[in-house]
């Protein structure tokens, strides 16, 4: 346990989602993750237990299930001769049902449970203890991509700037590795779009399956200097080891940006770290990554990078004022973490005022018509040329309409993100030295994707 570093660590994403996915797939009101000390029980994460922290090592629930191979199972608390004296039976909760799955290392090491209970007795079935037992194996992934990402990062430091000069910038270093573990910490898509001054920016996320965690996966960040970085991507296959894997690709990405200017160069970096580690076994992604600069004659100067992923759509604003649309898929770009000697293309181009650009996954073009054939790029292509605007909000709702509209929706995970430059307003109505920008916030739906919502 003092290995990984995790007790009394603060608050985190990616765990407080294991908890309260357990609450809705289970219908419980409590669930949480434990992880055991020597003389107290801690909470990393805990759903319907508002101020509880840590418990101690009494017998009868997390107690017991720690020193368990396999998922403990107790229908009724009040029946259990041991279960029955535990504080959260007696006590103001009254607990009547409780399960738990141990997290267990690869060595064969119990450093907690993950936990759901009742205040009423009930079974579960055999499917629901292996669902419980991966979710602890979830929690387990991120412990693990903690360590590797931390171990990657020094890797990375010695390689550049040598063994000795590694060792004088340790101290100095500690602030940064300390930002990068607790990057790695955060939920699989960001809560919110950053504010890029002088862009619209919206995005969406969709999963084929509320019980599947996918592997679609994008981000927009700052790199500095009025220099922005974003990407979208799939990670190959679902689940937990897919859900590890986009941890550590979202992760990478971000930290490759500080260090390489060229986004071939990022993806070089995320394809060597998917090939280091051996924990991501055979698995492998799509990706675009891309840098936004401000240019001088207005809008943006983009550069993307592509890794096997499908071509990104630029919708250009004609003198017309119709919108032509241009796929950018530079040629060369292969799968990324799937070949040492994977090479990577990217291209650069302007992204004036009134022109938008639209990410995707292949969810979208994969997603079947009447006829039962894809929409396919050409598809997607026929109905972006379609639109009256550019704007990002209006991407993002337009093609969500699309894929509701068909007759089986999208037949796999769906990540949209979409960036526009607002049209230029006549000389007098342009106000005097003010800049707006807005941001589009990602946030639940009812139906379970991610919808943008604004924000000024």
């Amino acid at each position: 346990m003092r290995r990984y570093d995790i007790l009394d660590t603060p608050p985190d994403g990616a765990f407080n989602r294991v908890a309260a996915m357990a609450a809705r797939l289970f219908n419980v009101p409590v669930a949480s993750v434990t992880i055991v000390d020597t003389d107290r029980i801690w909470f990393k994460a805990a759903h319907g237990l508002d101020g509880v922290t840590e418990i101690g090592r009494d017998p009868g629930l997390c107690g017991s299930a720690i020193l368990r191979d396999d998922t403990l199972v107790i229908p009724d608390t009040l029946d259990d001769p041991v279960a029955r004296s535990n504080p959260l039976v007696t006590g103001a909760l009254g607990v009547r049902f409780y399960a738990a799955a141990p997290i267990v290392t690869a060595e064969g090491h119990r450093l907690g449970t993950v936990n759901i209970l009742d205040t009423k007795p009930r079974l579960i079935t055999e499917d629901d203890t292996a669902t419980l037992a991966d979710l602890a194996s979830i929690v387990l992934d991120a412990l693990e991509l903690r360590l590797s990402g931390l171990r990657l990062l020094r890797q990375e430091q010695e390689r550049r700037k040598g063994e000795e000069k590694a060792r004088r910038q340790a101290e100095r270093d500690t602030e940064a590795i300390t930002e990068f573990a607790s990057t790695l910490q955060r939920t699989l898509l960001p809560p919110a779009l950053p504010a890029v001054p002088g862009m619209e920016l919206a995005c969406h996320y969709q999963t084929d399956s509320p019980r599947d965690v996918g592997g679609d996966f994008y981000d927009v960040f700052p790199l500095g200097a009025g220099r922005w970085a974003f990407f979208l991507g799939d990670v190959c296959g679902k689940g937990a080891e897919a859900a590890a894997v986009t941890s550590l690709t979202r992760y990478t990405l971000r930290e490759a940006a500080q260090h390489h200017t060229d986004p071939t160069e990022v993806l070089n970096a995320l394809n060597a770290a998917l090939l280091l580690d051996p924990s991501m076994g055979s698995r492998y992604c799509t990706c675009v990554f891309g840098t936004l600069e401000e240019a001088a004659k207005g809008g943006f100067t983009v550069t993307v990078a592509m890794g096997g992923h499908p071509p990104v759509f630029h919708l250009k604003r004609t003198r017309e004022n119709r919108i032509e649309v241009q796929a950018v898929r530079p040629k060369g770009g292969m799968l990324v973490g799937a070949l040492a000697q994977a090479r990577f293309a990217s291209r650069t181009f302007h992204l004036a005022p009134g022109d938008g650009l639209l990410l995707y996954t292949d969810g979208l073009t994969e997603a079947r018509l009447k006829d039962g054939t894809m929409l396919g790029e050409e598809g997607v292509a026929a109905f972006l040329t379609g639109l009256d605007t550019a704007d990002a909000g209006r991407l993002v709702d337009d093609t969500v309409a699309l894929l509701a509209g068909l007759p089986s929706g999208p037949g796999d995970d769906v990540a949209l993100l979409a960036l526009s430059v607002p049209g230029q307003l006549r000389p007098a109505e342009q106000p005097a030295s003010v800049t707006t920008a807005h941001t589009l916030v990602a946030a639940p739906s009812a139906h379970g994707a991610v919808r943008a919502g604004q924000e000024h």
